[in-house]
C-alpha cells in the first residue's frame, strides 16, 4: 500500500480516539478499523471498532495520523477516498463525499434512430440495466408521453432507499446524455411493496 492517506482526521476527533483506544486492555498496538457495512438512506452506514494492528490483512491500507493508525479495508478504499472524521456534540461524525449510487457506463450506445420509446429501451439494455443488475435490480420502460419518459424500477431497486439517487443520479443522466430531447424521466415504480433490501442490511 501507499503512504497517501484516504481519511483525514480532525485534530480534536483524532486526540479523542487515541483517547479511548489507550483504554483498549492488553499491550497490543491497535488500529481504528472504518469499513462500511451498508446504505442508509443516500449514505454508506459505516463501522468503527479498534483491531490490533498485527491482525489486519495485506489489503487493507493503513492511514497514519500522528500516534493514530487507520485501517480501510481494501474493498472500501475508493467509498472512503477523500472522507473525513471529525468530532461534534453527538460524537464521532464521518463526512464522505462519495455516494453509493451504482456507476452507469457512458461508453458509446451505438445508433439511437428511430422512436423515443425504441431509444429509451435500447440505452436501458446496453447500459443502464447491465449497471444496476449487479445491486439486484433492473429498470423497463412503461411509457413515453411527448417527450417524459416513465421508467418502473424492479427486483433490489424496488423499495431501496437507494432508488431516488439511482434514478436521478445514475438512470436519468446517461438517458438523457445519450438522448438530449428527453425532458424527464419519471419513476413509477410501487416502492411501498418493495423489499427495501439495502435499508434493512444498513439497520442489522
Amino acid at each position: 500500500m501507499t503512504d497517501e492517506n484516504i481519511l483525514s482526521v480532525s485534530e480534536i476527533a483524532r486526540d479523542k480516539i487515541i483517547e479511548i483506544r489507550d483504554q483498549e486492555p492488553g499491550d497490543e498496538a491497535y488500529a481504528l478499523l472504518v469499513e462500511v457495512t451498508g446504505i442508509r438512506g443516500n449514505q454508506f452506514a459505516y463501522e468503527l471498532s479498534f483491531v490490533p494492528e498485527g491482525d489486519r490483512p495485506a489489503t487493507d491500507h493503513l492511514d497514519r495520523h500522528g500516534d493514530l493508525i487507520i485501517a480501510v479495508p481494501g474493498n472500501d478504499i475508493e467509498n472512503l477516498r477523500g472522507a473525513s472524521l471529525d468530532l461534534t456534540a453527538q460524537g464521532l461524525a464521518m463526512n464522505n463525499p462519495n455516494s453509493p449510487s451504482p456507476t452507469i457506463g457512458s461508453g458509446p450506445v451505438g445508433d439511437l434512430s428511430g422512436p423515443l420509446a425504441d431509444q429509451v429501451a435500447q440505452v436501458l439494455a446496453s447500459h443502464v440495466n447491465p449497471a444496476i443488475a449487479g445491486h439486484g435490480g433492473a429498470a423497463e420502460l412503461v411509457g413515453v408521453e411527448g417527450a417524459d419518459v416513465y421508467l418502473r424500477l424492479m427486483g433490489g431497486c424496488q423499495g431501496c432507499g437507494m432508488a431516488a439517487v439511482t434514478l436521478g443520479q445514475g438512470i436519468e443522466r446517461i438517458l438523457k446524455d445519450a438522448i438530449p430531447e428527453i425532458a424527464q424521466v419519471i419513476d413509477v415504480t410501487d416502492h411501498a411493496s418493495g423489499s427495501n433490501p439495502y435499508y434493512e442490511a444498513a439497520k442489522k
